[in-house]
């Protein structure tokens, strides 16, 4: 039997929690306790960045909201039911691009398609359709040896988005590209989820792209990591829907900016602790 939850009367239940969630690895006899009670929900449509200091947990985190790591304890729920393992409910996008070198950029792109079994016809349309909307339009032969940083990420972000994930989940998507290319893709995935009301978990070391892209930012302690604050975006700043150029010139976006930050800043100089 599935195990339900049902939200209070008058609330929104979120689309993603993250409840009591703890993880613990254990290497040579020495266990070091990653994340620490951590508790998080995203909202149907909402984008939540998530920053913190390298090696809060932000990745592993992210990872057992996928069903790709499980939890020392703790619980994942999907619109009040225990999310079980991975499915394409949940799709991630990693900072690797991770494409199959062999295949062209349609066959990327329809890979999960042909694993769900989808016909040939409704594999090729909705592929076709998801070039279009990433800008990929001319390179649907091409292989990912042939293509920019940026193209492959877009074939990535392709990948997720034709199977009509529930909940769209990224993992430093922009972090292996260069300063140009991740201000476009920024762009372009601000504009994609708002356009296709996507509901988004994205982790990045950047305080400046978490707040740019995310309707909520939420702040992680030094490890073991939990949630220490988070920090709302409002939807109608005047920099919405600006580049990020002009956005991060905005007084405004300063402002949220230095907040974000100046909590980050507070768990850099804390030592992590080690069980033995």
């Amino acid at each position: 039997m599935v195990e339900t939850e049902q939200a209070p009367p008058g609330t929104v239940q979120p689309k993603l929690t993250l409840r009591g969630i703890r993880k613990s690895f254990t290497r040579r006899k020495i266990t070091v306790e990653a994340i620490a009670g951590a508790d998080l929900s995203v909202n149907q449509g909402e984008f939540v960045t998530l920053v913190g200091p390298s090696g809060c947990g932000k990745s592993t985190l992210l990872m057992i909201a996928a069903g790709l790591e499980e939890p020392t304890e703790g619980d994942v729920v999907v619109d009040g039911r225990l999310a079980g393992p991975p499915g394409p409910d949940r799709c991630v996008v990693f900072q690797r691009f991770a494409l199959f070198p062999a295949m062209t950029v349609r066959k990327n792109i329809e890979f999960g398609l042909r694993m769900a079994r989808v016909s040939s016809k409704e594999r090729a349309e909705r592929a076709l359709a998801e070039i279009e909307m990433v800008g990929l339009q001319g390179f649907e032969d091409a292989y990912p040896h042939e293509l920019s940083g940026g193209m492959q990420q877009r074939v990535a972000i392709a990948r997720a988005l034709v199977l009509e994930p529930d909940i769209l989940l990224m993992d430093e998507p922009f972090g292996a590209l260069d300063a140009q290319t991740r201000a476009v893709m920024q762009e372009q995935v601000a504009r994609l989820c708002s356009e296709l009301n996507l509901t988004v978990l994205f982790v990045t070391h950047s305080v400046e792209e978490a707040v740019y892209l995310g309707d909520r930012v939420a702040i992680m302690t030094a490890r073991p990591g939990r949630i220490k604050d988070q920090i709302l975006v409002p939807k109608d700043a005047d920099w919405r829907g600006l580049s990020v150029e002009d956005a991060t010139g905005h007084a405004d976006f300063s402002a949220l900016r230095t907040a974000v930050w100046k909590q980050v800043k507070e768990e850099l100089n804390v030592r992590p602790a080690t069980k033995s």
